[in-house]
């Protein structure tokens, strides 16, 4: 027998009709053959307003009080969604997170979830009853209510049918949302936006990690470690929506699947910082023991024993991310530094890995709109760029729908002027609006991009099972792998002018000389100017150096190039690397108890990536491994 867990957030089940809709779909998932569990978020605007109704209070209010708050909008819906079921005729039985035993850690406001005992569950669906299950709830090991945080119903909804398939049962899941799927980007914001018929679990993780508002990320990291079928589609339709799930090899031909934006984050700048091993363990372990997540890094290659560290953390996080690291800066003798409203675009594809040429791409479509870089980071799947956005966007106007209020993301978006421009630029320099296998078509050639001779990353499937299986908790990040690449060389531009369109010169110089461009990192080093760092083939070296000057030559003679052939690059491979904080102090910390200095840095959901040096590589692949317990 199949169990299918159907997700309906709070537009879903806003108000009695809503309701009985989903009571309905539940219905027929039953009469179709399946056991069903519902898992509901809270009523419309029910959450925003108990955290109104907080604020009436206090400023301040307990994270352990509000987890109590904020857990009994989901159980309003339940009850509700479980008498619409009976009222249609079907047996339903509501249970709250606790009650079916979804254990957390104690982190309220954002706990993580450890296990789930499905015997309750499993009960009630054997005995014909249709599930009703609160979602964003759980209780911790002493008893206490605890809330998910983001996204906390669709993560429940993804481990409960991981959990439900561990115990025997086969399983898919749907997340009902009010569009039709996976988009290619926001339609709000590029109305020719395509929805996806399929996109891998990796290109998912990016987009929502990225910005992509239809999934939060953590739900999509219980969907791959356990392997769990999953669609996204629309509420009030019976269409098929999106299906999130393992890489096919059809998507390795597809250079770009998607284009996201987030509006909602804050660049800070550390200058001056010590060019020492365990400076960056420092100020990220300080971070990371705060449960602070920091997306973007960009770490120069330090110049006079200086350098410059560049991030990004959500807005939410600024205040308590300048007030941990000060202290910290003062000893170091550094300079911390806002850096006013950005935006980040980035462009996610699987067909990275195996095609080259999509920088070169991105950069000229940016380019051609005028936008100017402040930040560029990659993984082995996407490349971010950070827009910095000027004060005429603060004044935008925002019209509210007639249906219901705007989410806070979507109000942030609106307001980033150059981002949205860029989404738009970078969404039609792929052609995204147009149909392709997995988005309504067959897939077309390569073009203008180039098969690379073999992936700089490739995960490996036996690696991720015995990762899966060492798991204490069903959230812990899973680390599966660490590798090295000796192949590889750098070139970095020093004082590049801070620009639009510079970027794109260089890297077009380089692909005119069909070399590869793999890791990119790109961080202001002083006012006006930036620093640029790439890695190449090690055997493509002298040419990319010599196009690289050549370039920089014309655009400023004051510029200064210099190539590196003695590094080596090192990749840890897992899923979660970027929103579980402990990764990169593992990582950095594992180096610096070495001696061994980080040059690059570069992060994303699935792989983090250090350049040091090669004298050192084995060296650092073997602590790595160490410290993660890969051994």
């Amino acid at each position: 027998m199949g169990v299918v867990v159907q997700k309906f957030g709070g537009s879903s089940v806003k108000d009695a009709e809503s309701v009985m809709e989903a009571a309905r779909k539940a219905i027929r998932a039953k009469h179709a053959g399946n056991s069903v569990i519902v898992v509901v978020s809270a009523q419309g605007s029910t959450t925003d307003d108990l955290i109104a109704k907080a604020a009436e209070i206090t400023s301040e209010p307990s994270a352990r009080e509000m987890d109590m708050l904020l857990a009994t909008g989901e159980q309003i819906s339940i009850a509700l969604t479980a008498m619409a079921i009976q009222e249609l005729g079907e047996r339903a039985v509501s249970f709250t997170g606790p009650q079916v035993g979804i254990v957390t850690d104690s982190t309220h406001r954002k706990a993580r979830i450890k296990k789930i005992d499905t015997q309750r569950l499993c009960e009630a669906l054997d005995s014909g009853h249709i599930v009703v299950l609160a979602g964003f709830q759980g209780i911790d090991e002493q008893g206490d209510i605890s809330t998910l945080g983001r996204g906390g119903s669709d993560t429940t909804a993804v481990a409960v049918a991981a959990a439900v398939k561990l115990a025997g049962y086969e399983v898919e899941c749907e997340i009902y949302t009010d569009v039709d799927g996976v988009y290619t980007t926001d339609p709000r914001i590029v109305p020719d936006a395509r929805k996806m018929d399929a996109i891998s679990y990796d290109e998912m993780l990016e987009m929502a990690s990225m910005g992509a508002g239809v999934m939060h990320s953590r739900s999509i990291e219980f969907a791959k470690k356990f392997d769990v079928p999953l669609m996204v589609r629309n509420a009030k339709s019976d269409a098929v929506g999106t299906w999130i799930m393992p890489e096919a090899p059809w998507m390795s031909e597809i250079p770009a699947c998607g284009v996201a934006l987030a509006a909602d984050e804050s660049r800070l700048l550390l200058e001056g910082v010590p060019d020492r091993p365990g400076v960056s363990h420092r100020i990220f372990a300080a971070l990371a023991d705060a449960n602070i997540a920091v997306d973007m890094i960009a770490q120069s290659v330090g110049i006079g024993g200086k350098a410059t560290i560049g991030f990004t953390v959500l807005n939410t996080e600024l205040d308590r991310t300048k007030k941990i690291l000060g202290p910290i800066v003062g000893e170091l003798g550094a300079t911390l530094n806002e850096t006013g409203k950005v935006s980040k675009v980035s462009v996610v594809g699987a067909g990275m890995r195996a095609i080259s040429g999509v920088a070169e791409r991105m950069f000229q479509a940016l380019a051609a709109e005028g936008v100017n870089l402040k930040m560029i980071t990659t993984g082995d799947i996407k490349i971010s760029v950070l827009v910095e956005e000027d004060g005429a966007a603060e004044s935008a106007v925002i019209e509210p729908g007639p249906a219901e209020p705007i989410k806070k993301a979507h109000l942030e978006s609106k307001k980033a002027v150059r981002g949205r421009r860029a989404l738009r630029a970078v969404h039609a320099a792929f052609a995204l609006a147009q149909p392709r296998k997995g988005a309504g078509a067959q897939p077309a050639a390569h073009g203008e991009f180039r098969p690379r001779p073999a992936p700089l990353v490739l995960p490996a499937k036996t690696e991720r099972e015995a990762a899966i299986a060492r798991l204490a908790g069903m959230e812990d990040v899973l680390v599966s792998g660490v590798q090295l690449n000796n192949e590889q060389s750098r070139i970095t531009i020093y004082d590049l002018p801070d620009q639009p369109g510079n970027c794109s010169k260089v890297f077009n110089a380089v692909a005119t000389g069909g070399i590869l461009v793999d890791m990119i990192v790109q961080n202001q080093s002083g006012p006006a100017k930036a620093e640029l760092s790439f890695t190449v083939p090690r055997a493509d070296l002298t040419r990319a150096l010599k196009r690289t000057q050549d370039v920089v030559r014309e655009i400023d003679p004051g510029c200064r190039v210099v190539g590196d052939g003695d590094i080596s690059v090192l990749f840890v491979l897992g899923v979660g690397m970027r929103t579980h904080t402990g990764v990169a102090k593992t990582m950095f910390g594992a180096l610096a108890a070495k001696g061994i200095n980080i040059a690059m840095i570069n992060t994303s959901e699935v792989c983090v990536g250090v350049v040091v040096e090669r004298a050192r590589g084995e060296e650092a692949l073997a602590c790595l491994t160490e410290a993660f317990k890969l051994g």
